[in-house]
């Protein structure tokens, strides 16, 4: 499992160790709190309007965050849902601001763009350009104080719907229903956390306009609201754009925080649910304090401890020495008042889900009884701490430093309250871990497990009565606080500059220095992907892959996972359909003995028989699982349609042949990690603080002397693509509430073109949330939570697909809109000249935003390597966009995508879909999802039971 592990820019940062040369232990968990700071300044105006400024010079960009004292939890019964409606409403446009909150944004190149709710707030955040932050201020607070005039009951209708389809979304995946009875089993119904955000669909259907108007003058005022500003600004300024633009908003009746109080089971209550699942599930499940409980910090580390680390006991005893789990988690999911603790086993088919659930009780009755060791808590301490200072890189977005200072402003008083969480997190000791276990994991548990079968029975899926569909018409435009503001002068991107050398063994490594942030991001990318995969025995390069951190010529996997968790170092692997990779992200404190312990793992991998007998099993129980989701059964379906059987991108069938990894041997994965994973096949790409010579001298160390072994693989594209014939291939997955439509368009292109003109036309067609497939699926027809369409790029093909969640009911005439929005672009109705300048304008304004991070970066340089782009790409790439014309990418993008071409893909239920696809003028071949893969019984141990 790979994490992203990266420190804060723009934050008062420390020196956490110094050069790598001289590195000999890793840094401590204090020492990477320490480092941290995100200075702030806050003011509150007149009406109560509690405003957060934190400076941050690193690009010129504004995180803007809104952050409201509703949730779930303010929701009384029979209006269960309304904060979440009104998180969608308050996109539909206000008085001032009328068209779509999404269009003014796009234009000034906001990214990070978007709002949440959970059970106790509502948030709303975008990150523009420096120029454009007195529009951002002016959209957010016209939807503050001047909203109700453009709530109309078309409106309501469109997002009601939109709400219901983005539920069912939820429901329509394996294991989708345990949210509602883990909710329904640890909390009264009459309990402010005793419903989840999405609400019931009947309390949706019932809201009248008024009702819902209501709900909106009883909680959005400005005295329920914490606005932060972080990044290129300063208090002053903040202080007047602040004033200027929500000042005038009136109070509102102040939001009261609940009575919430932590339930506790009278006696342990067990339940079980039945789904169309792969594996059988078991879980326990308690009730525990919320972010602000001391004991919270404590119950992290124990989350850790059991089930979060990859050194974990559930893992080390559950998965791999017993094998009686595939993989077991656990968390502890602190909101502002409550929280839940869970922890979660996916049971090995054959086993007995009785002894695994006996085995968890035993693991946590010895927890409980002995504590952890100081060791297991300075791993947890030390991977937790790394992570969250890793989610603050970015400004804004859902977990930047906007948020960090909202939620500590909003749900303890206190906008640094982050900093005292890690430092918390660091003072844990086994004593005080075993204190809050023993006090909340001591009470009774609510089980819950989801054994195999026809899905129960729900009301939620119940299709509402069709009704006519009434597009939402346009609000008027009040003007009672003049015109929107303009944009001011905006600075363009400076990408960083790449620096090209190579190791003594001819390895080549492509570098870029980010100075702000004390991390290093490494990816050793290989010429090889799922192209590379073995014919006959489809998934031997993710089994390899799979393999490859599961222990070395000198440590075992347990050994291995503790090492990287002491050094906050995440070792990971993944692959495209060109590239394999093998990535490391660790602080650059650790740079040194992360690399060589990353380079023990690429370079001597054990593939030791016992762990493969294992990890084979956990990669046949992931393909059983995708044929029981909509999304796995979409990936074993389409690449033989889109590329025909024997092109190599056909190859990427999920987790592979299920027959053929069963049958997988080490000798098969040795052979694949000699031929592919190898030094003339590998690029290093890096980004860090510290300079490329102090890298290179590290990467030196540990891959300079490697030399390949034996002939290296070579990949095949002489043979043509030989896509299907249009039709629709329905694949059969019954009781689903929703169906997955995919369509499928080969293209003449590939990725070494310049597809800069049909990537920018496509902006309009499918390529965001204003473009014509989502606003008329979701927004017009309100038939689906989102929709979308675009090039899948690749070294050899560039496919265009579509993608869209509907409802079942609207299956066939949804993807007749689709069909007709491509059809209607490539023809009739081309891409309009306000389509092409917010395209255009977009893509420019949003460039400083898009590359914030280092990891951004990292896989830019990449990119631009695989397609054979200059390293200054992206740094050149704002006049290649000015240089482009409307009539070029309506011609560029009608020469690409023929939709006469299209093959359908639809993965729904047949009995309720079949009838509506058969009067859509093509052929319907239904195929069951058990067809697509059919799966293997797990190999040894043999099955077990649990003793009576």
């Amino acid at each position: 499992m790979s994490l992203k592990l990266f420190a804060l820019s723009g934050v008062a940062l420390v020196a956490l160790a110094p050069p790598v040369a001289a590195q000999t232990k890793p840094a401590s968990v204090a020492t990477l709190i320490r480092s941290v700071d995100i200075p702030y300044q806050q003011f509150v105006l007149k009406n109560g309007l509690r405003v957060i400024v934190h400076t941050d010079r690193k690009a010129p960009v504004v995180a803007v965050s809104v952050w409201y004292d509703v949730g779930a939890k303010h929701e009384p019964q029979g209006k269960t849902g309304f904060a979440h409606l009104f998180e969608h409403l308050m996109f539909n446009g206000s008085e001032n601001a009328p068209d779509d909150f999404f269009e003014p944004l796009k234009q000034v190149g906001a990214t990070d763009f978007n709002g949440t709710t959970n059970q106790d707030r509502t948030n709303y955040f975008e990150t523009v350009p420096t120029g454009a932050l007195e529009r951002a201020l002016f959209l957010e607070s016209d939807r503050m104080g001047y909203l109700l005039g453009a709530v109309t009951q078309a409106k309501l209708d469109e997002q009601r719907g939109v709400v219901q389809n983005e539920k069912r979304q939820g429901d329509n995946q394996p294991y989708g229903l345990t949210r509602y009875k883990i909710t329904e089993g640890l909390f009264p119904a009459t309990h402010p956390y005793g419903h989840d955000t999405i609400g019931s669909m009947a309390d949706l259907d019932a809201a009248s306009l008024q009702t819902v108007k209501d709900w909106f003058t009883g909680h959005y005022g400005p005295n329920n609201a914490v606005l932060v500003l972080a990044g290129d600004v300063d208090v002053a300024t903040a202080r007047r754009l602040a004033e200027k633009y929500f000042g005038a908003i009136k109070a509102g009746p102040k939001s009261v925080r609940p009575v919430a109080p932590v339930p506790t089971l009278t006696a342990p209550k067990a339940e079980t649910i039945r789904d169309r699942v792969a594996a059988v599930m078991v879980s326990r499940n308690w009730a525990v304090p919320g972010l602000n409980d001391p004991d919270s910090s404590a119950l992290d580390v124990v989350a850790g401890v059991l089930g979060g680390l990859d050194s974990s006991r559930f893992d080390n005893a559950l998965v791999k020495k017993e094998k009686l789990a595939v993989s077991v988690s656990t968390y502890n999911g602190a909101g502002a008042q409550v929280g839940t603790f869970g922890i979660r086993a996916i049971v090995r088919p054959g086993v007995d889900p009785a002894l695994v659930s006996q085995r968890i009780d035993a693991i946590l009755a010895d927890f409980l009884k002995n504590g952890p060791t100081a060791d297991e808590v300075s791993r947890v301490a030390t991977t937790r701490a790394a992570g969250v200072i890793g989610g603050l890189e970015s400004v804004g977005g859902f977990g930047g430093k906007a948020v960090a200072l909202a939620q500590g402003a909003l749900f303890s008083d206190d906008p640094g309250f982050y900093k005292k969480r890690l430092e918390r997190l660091a003072a844990q000791t086994p004593a005080s871990v075993k204190a809050a276990a023993d006090k909340w994991l001591g009470r009774p548990a609510y089980a819950l497990t989801v054994e195999q079968g026809k899905r129960d029975a729900y009301a939620e899926a119940v299709v509402p009565p069709a009704v006519a569909v009434v597009a939402a018409p346009d609000t008027p435009f009040k003007g009672t606080r003049g015109a929107m503001p303009p944009v001011g002068a905006l600075t363009g991107l400076t990408f960083p500059t790449v620096q090209r050398s190579r190791l003594s063994n001819g390895i080549e490594l492509v570098y870029a220095q980010r100075n702000a942030v004390p991390i290093t991001q490494l990816a050793l990318s290989f010429d090889a992907g799922v192209a590379a995969d073995v014919a006959g025995k489809l998934g031997t390069q993710g089994l390899t892959l799979a393999m490859m951190d599961e222990g070395t010529a000198r440590m075992g996997s347990i050994a291995l996972a503790e090492a990287r968790e002491r050094l906050a170092a995440s070792i990971g692997g993944g692959s495209s359909n060109d590239r394999t990779t093998l990535n490391l992200s660790v602080p650059s404190a650790n740079l040194r003995p992360a690399i060589d312990l990353f380079a023990d793992v690429v370079r001597h991998p054990a593939f030791d028989e016992a762990e493969l007998v294992r990890v084979r099993n956990q990669q046949l129980t992931g393909i059983a699982q995708e044929l029981t989701s909509p999304g796995g059964l979409v990936g074993r379906v389409v690449p033989p349609l889109l590329y025909g059987a024997a092109y190599p991108y056909a190859k990427a069938q999920g987790g592979g042949d299920p027959k053929a990894v069963a049958a997988l041997t080490r000798a098969d994965l040795i052979a694949f990690q000699q031929a592919w994973l190898r030094p003339d096949k590998a690029k290093i790409f890096v980004v860090s603080d510290r300079p490329i010579v102090e890298v290179q001298a590290a990467l030196e160390a540990g891959f300079g002397d490697w030399r390949p072994t034996g002939a290296a693989g070579v990949k095949d594209f002489a043979a043509p693509m030989q896509p299907a014939t249009p039709k629709i291939v329905l694949v059969d997955r019954p009781d689903s509430p929703q169906s997955l439509i995919v369509g499928l368009i080969p293209t003449p292109l590939n990725g070494t073109q310049d597809l800069l003109p049909v990537a920018t036309a496509n902006d309009a067609l499918g390529g965001g949330f204003l473009s014509r497939i989502n606003m008329d699926l979701r927004e017009a027809r309100h038939w689906s939570y989102g929709a979308s369409g675009g090039f899948q790029t690749a070294e050899h093909a560039a496919p265009y697909i579509i993608t869209a969640p509907v409802q079942a009911d609207k299956t066939g005439p949804a993807l007749a809109s689709a069909r007709a929005d491509v059809a209607a672009f490539l023809g009739p109705q081309p891409m309009t000249q306000a389509e092409f300048a917010r395209a255009i304008n977009g893509a420019i304004n949003a460039l400083p935003g898009s590359f914030e991070t280092a990891g951004a970066v990292l896989g830019a340089m990449q990119r631009n390597d695989l397609y054979r782009r200059p390293d200054d790409y992206y740094g050149t790439i704002t006049q290649r966009y000015r240089g482009l014309t409307l009539p070029q990418l309506n011609q560029t993008i009608r020469g690409a995508i023929d939709p006469q071409r299209t093959v359908w893909v639809v993965v729904g239920e047949a009995a309720t879909v079949k009838p509506q696809l058969d009067s859509l003028g093509l052929p319907v071949e239904v195929v069951s999802a058990t067809s697509l893969g059919v799966p293997v019984q797990p190999m040894a141990p043999a099955p077990v039971k649990a003793g009576k």
